[in-house]
């Protein structure tokens, strides 16, 4: 999630997209783009933009918050070209399986903000009664791994967290990122927010698009983005309003502050999880 930054910053709390809330940086970074031109075509045939496309140790960060691997990025596009309303709720081709089931959670050296941050998020997605539930724990292998990296703000924009999507074999992705650079959270984050942000990710984890990729102007002031064709997918959940959603938890950029699921996301997730 990408939270933008403002040249006066008032908003300095919430989240990913909660994968982001941005703010619009009187210091523009201008750095040399690392990712090949070969590559930004394979994010667009795969239906990602390729604004601000980012390299790291594990890939490609897209998108504020979605991680892409070489590997699914040589995966051959086989899908229709998508051709979708502006802003609904969407869910990759992959999903979480073999339910019900409890997706086990664990955050590895960071804060206590953070700590309370993705006990919030859990609890949020418990009370919902899904067939799949969370539970942290702090010792042993997680199915997710909650843990740190530090990053500043590029291009006026800074991520907040990142995450991917479900594995072909039905399990959540294993690994949620979170910002401990202090121009994300502060010298001392917010628990809503930072929960906001997991929560947002968690929405990555278990097959939650961007409730805006089609037109992310909505939430990240960004113009629209044809989607293009998918290895992913993008698969509109019934139930879920065709037109803006402007408090979605799965919007691509943080408002700034505590965001939780509106009754649109809830639908969506009842749908798949329930």
């Amino acid at each position: 999630m990408k939270k933008q930054i403002l040249a006066v910053i008032t908003c300095l709390a919430a989240g990913v997209m909660i994968s982001s809330c941005n703010k619009n940086n009187t210091q523009q970074e201008s750095q040399p783009n690392p990712v090949s031109d070969q590559v930004l075509a394979q994010i667009k045939a795969n239906g990602f933009s390729t604004d601000n496309v980012r390299k790291t140790e594990d890939g490609y960060l897209v998108e504020g918050d979605i991680l892409l691997t070489a590997e699914q990025l040589n995966e051959k596009v086989s899908t229709p070209t998508l051709r979708i309303a502006n802003s609904e709720q969407y869910r990759t081709n992959q999903l979480v399986t073999a339910l019900p089931r409890v997706i086990t959670v664990k955050v590895t050296k960071l804060g206590t903000a953070f700590i309370a941050g993705a006990d919030t998020a859990i609890a949020r997605y418990n009370r919902l009664g899904l067939r799949m539930t969370f539970q942290r724990i702090t010792s042993g292998t997680a199915d997710i791994t909650i843990q740190g990296f530090n990053q500043g703000p590029s291009g006026g924009y800074i991520t907040l967290g990142s995450s991917g999507f479900p594995t072909s074999t039905g399990n959540p992705y294993g690994t949620v990122k979170m910002n401990t650079n202090a121009a994300a959270y502060g010298s001392n984050p917010n628990v809503l927010y930072v929960g906001s942000v997991i929560q947002h990710e968690i929405g990555h984890c278990i097959g939650m698009r961007h409730t805006d990729y089609m037109d992310r102007s909505y939430s990240c002031g960004g113009s629209a983005v044809n989607e293009g064709s998918s290895t992913v997918g993008a698969v509109q959940i019934p139930g879920t309003p065709s037109g803006p959603d402007a408090n979605s938890w799965m919007l691509a950029c943080s408002n700034g502050g505590n965001r939780t699921f509106n009754a649109n996301d809830i639908i969506a997730l009842n749908y798949l999880y329930h």
